[in-house]
């Protein structure tokens, strides 16, 4: 994909917002493509993948294979491997006998990709979007304007804070912004975590491990009915393949929202060894007496208050159907990420569909406007393709799907049967 300088005449092939690993992979992948030609737009100065949550010793829990690009092309200049290659770090990673790369390691090996690219533009806020002629109108805060046949919107899944903190005050976070504040929640004399994901789990780790150095109360509350580890086996893996997205997606909708909520263990559990790292390490510390946690589950979190400096926080154990509070100086919210439609969408938004839950209705082809073909959509898809809409390890084959779809032929082989299993009858 050659770049061009951008004029009020140009026209593109299509125009990627927001630039997150899926849209970054998409990029990757089109810049060698002669016959491609588009732009990717980011309003952040540069690439930033979970910045908050770099801490040591932190890894994917997907294996380095789940790229920006292997998995489409193996020969890529822009894999993972490649970058180990560059930096001087490829022997050492292959001592290291570990599939897994670093989180910050993945985000470096991100930025080193977006380095090379001729298509990105940081900086780049997005304010509209509007349909005319039958294109495609992309228009940003410093006035300028982009053209294009096609959208790839990959604006990605913002913090989610739950109703009960919306509007509450104080300096609760959520754990996106962990680590730039972990100094200030040290010096608190008791903190309540909330949540039960890997972020939960990795953040209650660092936290228990200064326990003792800094004598703050450390809470973790959890709605879910207890500390899921994440279902890694490799049948359940199969369940990221082509032939689970074809069952998955003709499933009736509401049989999909029902499986959206019961397959949150195979996407959003906690690493398995670090569930035992935080139990040896409870055990460890208790060695010298009663270590000043609690761990709770089934309990949702319904209100909350600040005053005087605390968090008084109510709630509910649906299992006993008992209401309780909780009251502490510091609140991390490890609530994880929802899909919110961007506002620069409301002038197409006839042109996009929506299902009866006002979701997008993403076909087959990652799709959500109304030709079928037009605008495409990254992530926020586990209604309609379950859990490989998030994996990164199906980003590659999504990307390699919307290249066929914008080129109107196959560039990279688009697999369609990978599982030994049968998911329909």
């Amino acid at each position: 994909m050659t770049a061009r300088p951008e004029t009020p005449h140009t026209t593109y092939d299509f125009v990627g917002i927001g630039l997150g690993p899926f849209n970054l992979g998409l990029a990757c992948l089109t810049e060698p493509i002669a016959g491609l030609d588009g732009v990717f737009l980011d309003a952040k100065p540069d690439f930033e993948w979970h910045a908050g949550m770099f801490l040591d010793g932190a890894h994917l829990q997907t294996p380095f294979m789940s790229d920006l690009v292997t998995l489409a092309d193996p020969t890529s200049p822009y894999s993972f491997l490649n970058y180990l290659k560059e930096k001087g770090r490829l022997y050492s990673f292959y001592i290291r006998e570990n599939f897994y790369p670093l989180r910050v390691e993945y985000d470096d090996y991100c930025r080193w990709a977006a380095s090379k690219l001729s298509s990105v533009r940081f900086g780049t806020t997005v304010t509209e979007v509007t349909y005319e002629d039958e294109l495609y109108v992309v228009r940003t805060a410093a006035g300028d304007t982009y053209r294009a046949r096609h959208l790839v919107l990959g604006t990605g899944t913002p913090p989610h804070i739950p109703d009960a903190c919306r509007s509450l005050g104080g300096d609760f976070l959520h754990n996106s912004r962990y680590v730039h504040h972990r100094a200030e929640l040290r010096r608190k004399k008791s903190i309540t975590l909330v949540g039960s994901g890997q972020s939960a789990a990795e953040i209650y780790y660092d936290l228990l491990g200064e326990i003792d150095v800094h004598g703050y109360q450390l809470n973790w509350v959890t709605r879910s009915a207890r500390f899921f580890p994440l279902e890694y086996t490799k049948l359940t893996l199969e369940m990221t393949s082509p032939e689970y997205v074809d069952y998955y997606r003709e499933l009736p909708e509401a049989t999909r929202y029902r499986l959206t909520a019961e397959q949150k263990g195979l996407f959003k559990g906690i690493d398995g060894d670090l569930i035992n790292e935080i139990f040896d390490l409870l055990y460890q510390k208790n060695l010298a007496g009663p270590v000043p946690t609690r761990l709770l589950t089934n309990s949702s979190l319904n209100a909350a208050r600040y005053a005087d400096g605390a968090y008084t926080l109510s709630f509910r154990q649906e299992e006993q159907e008992k209401d309780y509070e909780l009251t502490s100086e510091g609140l991390i919210l490890a609530t994880g990420y929802r899909y919110t439609e961007p506002d620069f969408l409301k002038p197409v938004r006839d042109r996009l569909r929506y299902d009866s839950r006002g979701n997008f209705d993403i076909a087959r082809n990652y799709a959500v406007d109304v030709t079928g073909r037009g605008v495409f959509l990254q992530n926020a898809g586990v209604h309609t393709h379950s859990i490989t809409s998030p994996d990164l390890g199906m980003g590659a084959y999504r990307n390699a799907y919307i290249i066929r779809e914008l080129l109107g032929t196959e560039y990279y082989p688009v697999e369609k049967s990978i599982a030994f299993q049968e998911f329909a009858v």
